[in-house]
């Protein structure tokens, strides 16, 4: 059976001061009336039934986003006893997925990205499933719209042809973000799609790679899986967390796998990972401004404001972002809102923990 697997355990340090430790931006109202995550488990429907979608998260959001979606059983959330990577996370999940079901095949997908054109998406999935049942591994790439520096890129090798009219190629490699004139000259190029992070595959196959290149991870998702079902389950994952180290799919697995396919699609997908993305699915006046909340201006250009119960007014200002939380407001260049993560990190590092 085809499963969806929404990772959730996010931080989103980019979105702060919105985006906290209590309450990530994938359980924030970003765009729309909808949040991050509830869009997520919307537009999956009607390809996969609640009982064929998974999330993995956090153990303590796992409540949180239940509520946001009591249509989804509540046994279908896996738990992690704190994040450890793209990696561990969807190791964990197959697992889980295998216990149920042996010949699980499952897509790998995101609850902090948006998508506007969910029909295109649905219809993605299942060519995607397709391949992933001949023991492909599947990554869904993102054509190219800029030379982004802020995404990761994957180089296509040869056509492999169509299936359900979706081209596919095989992988050469995947690249991290690159610079601005190496990106120019990989979207110019025509070969490069940017790295979703959205994956598809067959549950065994995917752990068939993490027994090649991760074996450590591996022993120790196996010493989760035999606790399966047991009073010690709880007990032998957080001891098994604590020694599992930080690693992500691409460096930890799809760099070196076999049998890597990429699609090209284009279905209307934007990170959400920063200000300035989101400010790129919001509509702005005249002056390209865009004002969420109780806003007053004066002769302000080019400015986003996202505000809360109190009124924000600007006089004079241009090309700045204002974010406005119960107990913190972030003022900033628009050119260095990639830098949010800094103050994140300063926070850490003198236990400022209130405003995290």
């Amino acid at each position: 059976m085809y499963y969806a697997v929404i990772i959730a355990g996010g931080s989103g340090t980019r979105l702060w001061p919105l985006s906290r430790r209590s309450r990530a931006k994938q359980s924030l109202k970003l765009v729309g009336d909808r949040t991050m995550f509830q869009h997520a488990v919307d537009r999956l429907a009607p390809l996969f039934k609640p009982k064929q979608t998974y999330v993995v998260t956090r153990q303590d959001q796992s409540t949180l986003l239940s509520s946001q979606v009591p249509e989804l059983p509540f046994s279908n959330f896996i738990n992690e006893p704190f994040g450890r990577g793209t990696a561990p996370a969807i190791g964990l999940a197959a697992i889980h997925l295998l216990q149920r079901d042996s010949e699980a095949i499952m897509a790998v997908l995101t609850s902090d990205h948006y998508i506007a054109n969910s029909e295109r998406f649905r219809q993605v999935l299942e060519a995607a499933y397709a391949l992933a049942r001949g023991g492909y591994l599947v990554t869904l790439g993102i054509k190219p719209t800029s030379p982004s520096t802020a995404f990761g890129y994957i180089e296509q090798g040869r056509s492999g042809g169509t299936v359900h009219d979706f081209q596919f190629f095989g992988v050469k490699r995947f690249t991290e973000k690159p610079g601005t004139e190496f990106a120019r000259k990989m979207v110019a190029s025509g070969k490069y799609s940017w790295n979703s992070g959205m994956f598809i595959w067959r549950a065994d196959r995917i752990l068939e790679e993490f027994k090649d290149q991760m074996p450590e991870l591996y022993a120790q998702l196996m010493d989760v899986k035999t606790a399966f079902g047991r009073p010690e389950a709880e007990e032998a994952l957080a001891r098994v967390w604590n020694q599992v180290t930080e690693q992500t799919i691409d460096y930890g697995v799809m760099e070196h796998a076999k049998d890597v396919l990429v699609m090209p699609v284009d279905i209307g997908w934007t990170d959400v990972g920063s200000w300035a993305s989101l400010a790129e699915l919001l509509p702005a006046d005249k002056d390209g401004n865009i004002f969420i909340g109780p806003c007053k201006e004066i002769d302000t250009q080019n400015t986003f404001v996202f505000g809360g119960k109190r009124l924000i007014a600007t006089i004079g200002v241009q090309d700045i972002v204002i974010v406005d939380s119960d107990d913190a407001v972030l003022v900033c260049a628009k050119q260095r809102e990639q830098e949010v993560r800094e103050i994140v990190e300063r926070l850490k590092k003198n236990g400022d923990h209130q405003w995290l």
